[in-house]
């Protein structure tokens, strides 16, 4: 069967058989290799680890899977590696598989291509044990995850604190937990933690911060813009983390246009209102048209799906949201 992550950890102290954990999260990893290794020491379990560097390395994996010492009722084997079972190493899975219900193959992979996880293989664990893609691509998902972390540090944060939290870190969960730890360090005697606390904490880690660009698109502010965003490139900010930025304030203005009245609903701040507002009177609703399509490009050119320069795309996107256009990109 396939499980996420959340589900993955409740499961933990019955796991038996054959698991595979495979992706890119480095959190989401180490911690369930965590929660197993704790599981293991309360069950005297016995815990041996193999590296696969070659196909030939799984018949020691199977040959301690079916070997207990004299000392352990049950065995946790854990196996670090891309390289999959040949056909006598798939044979002896079975095997394992079918013979063997108290002992765990715990196999650790990183991300796998769509074709890798049609192979026999994944297949065939699938079938008879348990996948767990330690993914987490929606923000809800993402929330949940950290909201786990955050309460074993014995905090809290409110809606708008997770809005920031998300904006700053995007999809890197690890850097996500850090900065909780940090805030958590910072206020020791705050259970409940707002965005300035955040905020506070945070911004001395670099000079700008994405939040800072957001503040001077909507000020207009062309020049300081685009010293934030020079600024957040040499400082190795990913470029995906800065088109998230421009994208959702592109996206907030074109909505609030449609709909002025709705602002809170959009999930515009309070404090952020006047802000948004004065951006919507500074700029032409026609440019609004150009928006999709540019963002687009961008995000092609950041992935390698086309030969225009990205950075300078950016820039193009950074003087429309400031009322100016630079030059035009192709269609």
């Amino acid at each position: 069967m396939k499980i996420d992550y959340l589900q993955a950890l409740k499961r933990v102290a019955d796991a038996r058989g054959t698991w595979i954990l495979h992706g890119q999260e480095p959190l989401l990893e180490q911690n369930l290799l965590d929660a197993f290794r704790q599981s293991w020491q309360v069950q005297e379990t016995e815990r041996q680890r193999y590296d696969i560097s070659s196909v030939s390395d799984w018949k020691h994996v199977f040959n301690a899977l079916n070997s207990l010492s004299l000392f352990s009722q049950h065995l946790a084997v854990e196996v670090h590696g891309n390289i999959k079972p040949d056909a006598g190493a798939l044979k002896q899975l079975k095997n394992y598989i079918q013979h063997n219900e108290s002992n765990l193959l715990l196999v650790v992979m990183p991300k796998q291509d769509s074709s890798s996880l049609k192979s026999a293989f994944f297949q065939v664990v699938e079938a008879n044990g348990v996948v767990v893609p330690l993914v987490a691509n929606y923000p809800k998902e993402r929330q949940q995850i950290l909201s786990i972390e955050a309460e074993k540090l014995g905090i809290q944060l409110d809606q708008e604190a997770w809005q920031w939290l998300m904006q700053h870190h995007e999809h890197n969960l690890l850097a996500a937990k850090n900065s909780l730890m940090r805030v958590s360090d910072t206020f020791p005697e705050q259970r409940l933690i707002l965005t300035e606390h955040l905020y506070a904490c945070l911004q001395d880690q670099s000079r700008y911060s994405t939040y800072d660009l957001s503040d001077a698109l909507l000020a207009g502010n062309l020049a300081q813009s685009i010293r934030i965003f020079q600024y957040l490139l040499a400082s190795g900010e990913p470029m995906s983390l800065i088109l998230w930025t421009i994208s959702r304030e592109m996206r907030l203005l074109m909505q609030l246009f449609e709909q002025p009245q709705n602002a809170l609903q959009l999930g515009i701040w309070k404090t952020k209102i006047s802000s948004y507002q004065q951006a919507l009177r500074r700029l032409n609703p026609r440019q609004f048209l150009t928006w999709p399509g540019l963002l687009l490009h961008i995000d092609a050119a950041i992935k390698g799906m086309s030969e225009e320069n990205a950075e300078h795309l950016c820039q193009q996107a950074i003087a429309e949201l400031c009322g100016v256009s630079l030059f035009e990109y192709s269609a």
